[in-house]
Order: C-alpha cells, then sequence, then structure tokens
C-alpha cells in the first residue's frame, strides 16, 4: 500500500512538473491556448465551484438612419459558481467605430461609466474590485480589439454591460455594407510575455477547439431606415429573417436556430433604388462647436485610353492558421488575380510562415507558362508554422525592380499577428519604392491590419470571406490599379469659416465611392463648398449649398464621428512616431468628446460593498475559433498561467496522497 502511496503522489508531482514546465514554455512568448474545461469535483473549495464561462450572452442592436450606424452590445454576465468571479473577456469592434457610452446593470442599479485616463480608469477599477465592489473596465487594445473586465459578480448574480458605438456607412460601386465583427481571431506573436505591455497581454487569451460550440448565445438585429427605397438586402454570412416595414425600411435578424452565429463577422448588404447612394452636406450645430460631414460621390470611372504595364509581388500567407479554408480561399483568390494580369505585367510570389520563400529570384513576365508553374507551387502548400509577417515585407520590398515600371505589393493573409503598428512603419518607409494593397482572407479578419495596411501603402484592402467572392475582388482589384476614379482633388469652402478638417488632403480615389470630409464650421450658414479634381483626361467640379444642406438634430452623431477620424489621423503618426505631444492629443479627444481611445477607458463602480470575503477568482472567457480555421492556429492546450482547475485538482489530489499516508503510517506504529 505505501509503495502504491508513493507511486500515485510521485505521478502527480511528475504531473504538476509537466504542467509547471510547459507553462514556464509557454511563458517565453504570448501565446493563444486551448482551454480546459473544469472536472467535476465536489466539495467547497474545489475547481468545479468556478463558473469559467462567465458571459452567457451577447445582444447587439443596430439603427442604421440615412448613413449614420448606431449600435448597442449588451454582454450578459452570471455566476453559476459558489466562488466570487473577475471575468475578462476579449472582442473584436468595427475599425471606424467611436465607442461612445458604457452602462452596467446589478438589479435595479443603473450605472453610468465616467471616461479616463487608461491608467487613472485601471486604478479606479482594480481599488474597487479590492474594496468588494462591483466594478467594469472596458479598454481598447487595438481598433479594432477591446477587453472587457467585470469584478466581483457574486454567486447568483446577473449583471449586463452595455456600450454604444457609432459608425459611418460608406458605400463601395453602390453598395452599402454593415459589419458586426464577431470574434478575435488568434494572434501569432514571438513576443516575451515576461515585461509584456498592458496592450499585448490579451493575446495569452484561450481558445475552444474546433467543432466545440460557443456556449455564448449570440443574436443580432439591424433596423434600416434609409429614406429611398431598398435593394438587394442580403447577409452572406448568417441564416437571417429580413422583415419590411415598407419599401424604404427594413429590419435583418439572425436566427436563434444558429448555435455557432458568434464564430464569424456579421455582414449585411444593401442597395439604393436606381443605385443611388446618399451624398450632399449634413451640418449639425451644437453649444459650442458646430460639424459638418461632407459625401461627394465620384464621377464615373474614365475609361483609359492605354495601361502601362506593372509589376506585381503578392505576399502570401501560409502559416498554420490559414490551413484548410482560408488557404484554400487564397489559392483561388491567386489563380483569379493572375488571370487579370497581361504578358506585358511581371509578377513574383513570396509565400511566410516561419519564414518566407519566393517563386523566383527576379519577377517574370506573367505569360501563361509562368502563370501555371506558379499555381502548382502555390498548390503545394498546406498551411503551417508562425506569421512572421514582418520579415516577409521586407523580403518584398527588397525584391530587384526595373526603374521604369511602377510595383504594387500584394499582401494576403488573415492578419492574425500582434505587429501591426511596426508593419505599418515599414510599409510607410518604403512608399517610394511600391504602393500596396491588402487582402484578408477568412470569416474574421483583423481588419485594423489590412485597412491600416493599404491605406499607409495608399493603395485598397479588400475582404474575402468565403471562395465565391475571389474572382468579383479580383476583378475590382484590376479596375483600381488601371486608373483612378478621381485625381487632385481640392476643397474650396467659399464663404463658410471651416476650421479642424479631414483629411487635410484628399489622396487620389482609386475605388468608386464617396469622398468623405468632416470638419467643423463657425458663423452664418451661407455660401457653397466646391469640389474640384482630375477624372481621366476631363475636368470635375461638384457644388454644394449650404442653404439646400440637411441640419441634424443633434449633434452627437458628427461630433462623434469628426473625433474618430481625428484620433484615427493622429494615431497614423503615432504608428509613425510616438511623441507626447500626440499621445495628449488622442487623450484629450478621448476625454473631451467621451471616446473609448488607446489612451483612454470607460470604468463604472458600484459603490456597494457588495464581497466581504477575499476569495476571488479571475476567469478568462474562452472563445471559438473563427469559421474555417483549423487548431494549428493555436497549438497549445497549456496555458501561460495553468487554469484553476487544473491547478486546483493537482493540489487536491496531492493533499488527498498525503494525509492517507500519515494515517497508514499511524495505524502501523
Amino acid at each position: 500500500m505505501q509503495k502504491l502511496l508513493f507511486s500515485i503522489l510521485f505521478a502527480t508531482v511528475a504531473l504538476a512538473s509537466c504542467a509547471a514546465r510547459a507553462a514556464e514554455s509557454s511563458d517565453k512568448t504570448l501565446s493563444p491556448y486551448f482551454w480546459v474545461k473544469s472536472s467535476s469535483t465536489k466539495g467547497a473549495d474545489s475547481p468545479s465551484t468556478v463558473d469559467t464561462l462567465p458571459l452567457k450572452a451577447t445582444h447587439v442592436e443596430a439603427t442604421v438612419a440615412g448613413v449614420i450606424a448606431d449600435v448597442r452590445v449588451t454582454q450578459i454576465y452570471t455566476n453559476s459558481g459558489k466562488v466570487p468571479l473577475e471575468a475578462v473577456y476579449i472582442f473584436p469592434g468595427s475599425t471606424r467605430a467611436a465607442v461612445h457610452g458604457l452602462t452596467m446593470t446589478i438589479g435595479d442599479r443603473r450605472l453610468e461609466a465616467k471616461i479616463k485616463k487608461r491608467e487613472e480608469a485601471r486604478r479606479t477599477y482594480e481599488a474597487a474590485k479590492g474594496e468588494g465592489k462591483t466594478t467594469s473596465l472596458l479598454e481598447q487594445q487595438r481598433p479594432n480589439v477591446f477587453q472587457m473586465n467585470v469584478a466581483n459578480i457574486l454567486p447568483g448574480d446577473e449583471i449586463s454591460v452595455e456600450l454604444r458605438y457609432t459608425e459611418l456607412l460608406v458605400p463601395t460601386d453602390g453598395v452599402y455594407e454593415f459589419s458586426y465583427p464577431g470574434v478575435v481571431g488568434p494572434r501569432y506573436s514571438n513576443k516575451p510575455s515576461e515585461g509584456a505591455a498592458s496592450t499585448d497581454k490579451w493575446v495569452a487569451n484561450p481558445y475552444l477547439k474546433k467543432g466545440h460550440t460557443d456556449p455564448m448565445l449570440f443574436d443580432l438585429s439591424v433596423q434600416i431606415t434609409a429614406g429611398l427605397p431598398l435593394q438587394d438586402v442580403a447577409c452572406r454570412t448568417h441564416e437571417t429573417k429580413i422583415t419590411y416595414k415598407n419599401e424604404s425600411e427594413a429590419r435583418i435578424a439572425t436566427s436563434p436556430d444558429d448555435e455557432s452565429a458568434s464564430n464569424r463577422d456579421f455582414i449585411c448588404n444593401y442597395r439604393l433604388a436606381g443605385g443611388a447612394i446618399q451624398s450632399g452636406l449634413l451640418l449639425a450645430e451644437g453649444k459650442d462647436e458646430n460639424f459638418f460631414l461632407l459625401m461627394v460621390q465620384p464621377p464615373a470611372r474614365p475609361q483609359p485610353a492605354q495601361i502601362p504595364p506593372r509589376d506585381f509581388i503578392f505576399v502570401i500567407d501560409v502559416s498554420g492558421s490559414m490551413h484548410g479554408f482560408p488557404l484554400n480561399t487564397a489559392k483561388k483568390l491567386m489563380g483569379d488575380l493572375l488571370a487579370t494580369l497581361r504578358p506585358s505585367d511581371t509578377f513574383n510570389i513570396l509565400t511566410f510562415a516561419g519564414e518566407s520563400h519566393v517563386f523566383k529570384p527576379a519577377s517574370v513576365p506573367a505569360t501563361p507558362e509562368n502563370i501555371a508553374a506558379a499555381i502548382r507551387l502555390l498548390d503545394l502548400e498546406n498551411g503551417m508554422g508562425g506569421t512572421e509577417l514582418l520579415p516577409a515585407l521586407q523580403n518584398a520590398f527588397a525584391q530587384p525592380q526595373a526603374e521604369t515600371i511602377s510595383r504594387s505589393i500584394v499582401v494576403i493573409t488573415d492578419g492574425y499577428v500582434d505587429i501591426e503598428a511596426e508593419a505599418f512603419e515599414l510599409v510607410r518607409t518604403k512608399l517610394n519604392r511600391a504602393n500596396l494593397f491588402a487582402f484578408g482572407i477568412g470569416s474574421s479578419v483583423n481588419q485594423h491590419l489590412i485597412e491600416g495596411l493599404a491605406r499607409v501603402g495608399q493603395g485598397e484592402p479588400f475582404i474575402v470571406t468565403g471562395t465565391d467572392q475571389a474572382e468579383p475582388a479580383a476583378v475590382r482589384f484590376r479596375e483600381y490599379i488601371s486608373t483612378p476614379v478621381l485625381t487632385r482633388v481640392a476643397l474650396d469652402f467659399g464663404g463658410l469659416e471651416t476650421y479642424d478638417v479631414e483629411p487635410s488632403a484628399i489622396p487620389d480615389v482609386l475605388a468608386q465611392r464617396p469622398v468623405i470630409v468632416f470638419g467643423k464650421w463657425r458663423g452664418a450658414k451661407s455660401g457653397r463648398i466646391t469640389v474640384r479634381g482630375q477624372s481621366g483626361d476631363q475636368p470635375y467640379t461638384n457644388t454644394f449649398d449650404l442653404a439646400q444642406a440637411t441640419t441634424l438634430s443633434s449633434v452627437d452623431g458628427l461630433a462623434h464621428l469628426w473625433a474618430r477620424t481625428r484620433i484615427a489621423q493622429i494615431g497614423d503618426l503615432v504608428n509613425l512616431q510616438s511623441t507626447d505631444e500626440r499621445v495628449t492629443q488622442i487623450t484629450n479627444l478621448g476625454l473631451t468628446y467621451n471616446l473609448l481611445t488607446k489612451y483612454t477607458s470607460f470604468v463604472a463602480v458600484d459603490e456597494v460593498v457588495r464581497r466581504t470575503t477575499s476569495n476571488l477568482e479571475t476567469v478568462k472567457q474562452p472563445l471559438p475559433l473563427p469559421q474555417g480555421v483549423e487548431n494549428s492556429a493555436v497549438g497549445q492546450d497549456v496555458p501561460t498561467s495553468p487554469e484553476p482547475a487544473t491547478v486546483g485538482l493537482m493540489a487536491i489530489v496531492g493533499a488527498l496522497m498525503l494525509v492517507m499516508f500519515i494515517r497508514r503510517k499511524k495505524q502501523t506504529t
């Protein structure tokens, strides 16, 4: 018996040691990991008394009026265990969202969160958590990644947290799109976890394995009030029910039967009758400031007399997260992209995972033979390894280039990396060598990376969520690079006194998309705004009379959207070179306009002391793998910090073995 007990105890210690070594190994870099379900044990202090899935539901309600979408996201947290909880939930947001409000509800108490500097908000939250007060904290980790912390959720509690944001819907080729990101995909990182910045630690988050249904209930509805008859209202990502109140109002709602609705982005599209778009001038008058929004419909795309030859470097992600559906979609896209090239064009292909490889030492003509050889090379890729995007981009920009031919770099990836700022800076410093287009592949793309790469590379972003969208995306890409819609764009504000106009300079318009200008104005509402430019070989002019502008009843929407646009513009400069002045500018904008930013957070505190015991378990809500993403995107079962259930079970087994051994020894003496 004694030998048996020693054997069991030794095995337990060995198991704990292995887990510790695995944890120590995973501690070397920030890495996502698979969630481990708590074992079923009994006892007041056992791990099973901890509710490891506190987020029970997310309800999304969006209202689209004209070109402005107002969205309410309600998260319901409950504690069905026996131990007070702190819940940590990582979730995505739109890259264009202006998050301007947070409310926490406990029973009949409704608490409005306050916007504070990030460090101050965190201190307020930690102090309230330590005092036993229920508190919530909303932080921005990336422009499209948010973190919600809710502390002191007592057994039996139901706490709802509602965040509110506004975004502008801008049509492309006459199609409007409302998108709600569903899940944050697992990010590859080679950064050490020790000493990691607070904005990077979220990467180490648990995920459910492929095929495991997200236990969180998810539902979403969109109410569209267009003002003009609607056409082609559809959702290509989810099973939905569409109902019409009249020809210009529709409601789209997800099906309650879809148990995996949260594992992908929700995307719905619609047109206005006759292919019209809602353009013109919007004004809003406030107590201290007035705002305007100018949306200018661009002219039809001119037909070029001659398209000069171009060189293309295709940078393709073949890492583990691209295995399966994403890589198959990327291969289909590449076939369609290569098919749009002319024999006078040249191209090369660079694939990357843990390291990068080129198709040819230098670009080759886009002949049928070279294209066929490139496709055969891609067909050999299966998707495995890390996602070393930066070395791949450096390699692409370093490829030999003829001085007389302009070059475009085309990046194809799911974007599951955490080095966005470094990538933006690299592209910005290489603009004299090439412009850049970015294709995001998959059901839950890192749009911050895709849109940011295209913006700093003076190109265009594309999101391809399925193989059926590959060919249309390739056609649009060819149109964009053939000839821009509008060049040399300039604004004349006439007699209107304007200031703080965004953008300060309008780049060439590549897509069939309105020119968007935000700004402030003061003085009399009189005069005209004139937009001038060049469309092909023809001059372009469009004039807007202020007397015919639409004046909004509330200033909040335009104020939030203007501030969000200014924050994004300064944020681009921060990515290039962070200075105290730029950080202060973003911070002040967040505090003044009540907006979530990298440097400002929302915090709500219930002043009632509700937890009087010392025990509080911190639980990270596990996320579903995005639809089509394989387990290889995560690749490990052990978290950087072992789950409480695993550590607790080891401690219990070890303690039981020790007690049994002592009793046995007493009986034999």
